[in-house]
């Protein structure tokens, strides 16, 4: 069971993390591009984080959680430093993924750029910008953690 909890551990890491980098990317590019592409770009980054990024997280905070009580018994060593941090950075960019970007991109995907909800769509991709790159950096952390944990 742990090894089958562990594969899916790394599975939704690579989900989340993979899928985050694709909207960035999109998101990079689409800045050479005409004001009336961004209500297409916001619609295919918000399939994106629902259909890939949220279930990745997702994946990853339920398999972690079960990993760490199945790790901690009344004869199992005392958790490195490494595995603490990894714990606690991972839980705290699942959280922010799943709690503010995953709302957030529903929200920017319904907003008309070209309409008159242009100063809110640009305010919630402001805003998206920023949860995404803390996001992805903490998540970013939480895998060296983890390489440095074995």
């Amino acid at each position: 069971m742990i090894r089958t909890m562990l594969v899916l551990h790394i599975f939704g890491f690579v989900l989340w993390i993979g899928g985050a980098y694709a909207i960035m990317t999109a998101g990079i590019a689409a800045r050479r591009e005409e004001r009336s592409a961004l209500g297409a770009l916001a619609r295919m980054q918000g399939a994106i984080y629902s259909g890939v990024v949220g279930p990745g997280a997702g994946i990853t905070i339920a398999t972690g959680l079960v990993l760490t009580f199945k790790m901690f018994g009344p004869d199992s060593p005392p958790p490195t430093a490494w595995l603490m941090i990894m714990q606690t950075i991972g839980l705290v960019a699942g959280v922010i993924t799943l709690a503010i970007s995953l709302p957030l991109a529903g929200r920017i995907r319904r907003i008309d750029p070209m309409g008159p909800g242009a100063p809110a769509f640009d305010a919630l991709r402001n805003r998206q910008k920023i949860v995404g790159m803390v996001s992805g950096l903490l998540g970013l952390v939480a895998l060296v953690a983890g390489a440095m944990t074995r």
